[in-house]
């Protein structure tokens, strides 16, 4: 099963590094490269799903309602992609339901779909799914199951769809990142930097090799002409612009040569009563 996924945050929504979150100020680069994706997934007929940014989806209502007249599943990626784990329980809450509601009132249907931004629900703050059961989501993709720069859940200990058994009783299917071993490293290639840095016969190669892929894109990711943040730490730099050029002829290949599925679509093909049930403590 692959699941195919955006974030749709613009160009300058990704710095968690400055304070400076006047993103008025910025160039507006979401519409072209929103439109971008839309047009290589009709030439596919493939369908896929949208985490928005509450913020987008103020600011710029017509970007997810053009991705909501393709056809496309909407989820929650936040309202201004701060890190899940910057939040206390009720912060996050006020946080993931402001954008839900925002997202919600704009495209007339229930949001039942969340990622945190940078995968950043980890041990330490695994109070976040409780949060998101009581907000009404069914199902979650912010478990990034090994080290991560701004998360990273390693205990999880699997790359596949799972069950989980929360504290307060409820049951959320999680999709998690699936990673792939590479040089004693538990490594993410079918996303963001190092989908843009490894070369696409290595990618394919991978993706054959797995029987689930969740992928992740970001408009940004397929944007050669987009400012650069000089303010970013020169590795962060290197992960955010590496591999631009060539990213969006490595992405059409890849939707191509693998059939894709919406995370709404793969719900309704998983037998929920086989899958791994995970037992979440405090």
């Amino acid at each position: 099963m692959n699941v195919l996924t955006f974030d749709i945050e613009d160009w300058y929504n990704c710095d968690f590094i400055s304070p400076d979150l006047d993103w008025g100020k910025y160039e507006v680069r979401i519409y072209d490269g929103v439109e971008r994706i839309l047009l290589a997934l009709k030439v596919h007929d493939l369908k896929a799903t949208f985490f928005c940014l509450g913020w987008v989806a103020q600011n710029h209502p017509k970007v997810i309602k053009r991705i909501q007249e393709q056809g496309h599943h909407i989820a929650c990626h936040s309202f201004k992609h701060d890190l899940a784990y910057t939040f206390n329980r009720k912060g996050f809450k006020n946080d993931t339901e402001k954008a839900k509601n925002i997202i919600e009132d704009l495209i007339g249907v229930p949001v039942t779909a969340y990622r945190a931004p940078g995968f950043s629900i980890k041990k330490e703050n695994i109070w976040a799914f409780e949060v998101l059961c009581e907000l009404g989501f069914e199902y979650d993709c912010s478990v990034f199951p090994a080290a991560h720069d701004y998360g990273g859940f390693p205990e999880l200990g699997l790359s596949e769809p799972v069950l989980l058994q929360l504290p307060n009783g409820f049951r959320l299917k999680e999709f998690p990142m699936s990673t792939k071993n590479i040089l004693g490293k538990q490594l993410v290639f079918s996303g963001g930097g190092f989908f843009r840095l490894f070369p696409y016969r290595l990618i394919k190669h991978w993706a054959q090799q797995t029987d689930y892929l969740m992928t992740y894109f970001h408009p940004r990711d397929f944007d050669p002409d987009q400012p650069i943040m000089e303010t970013l730490p020169t590795v962060r730099k290197f992960k955010s612009y590496v591999g631009l050029k060539k990213a969006f002829p490595k992405f059409q290949r890849l939707i191509s040569e693998f059939q894709f599925h919406s995370l709404m679509e793969a719900d309704k093909i998983i037998d929920w009563s086989k899958v791994p049930i995970l037992k979440i403590d405090q």
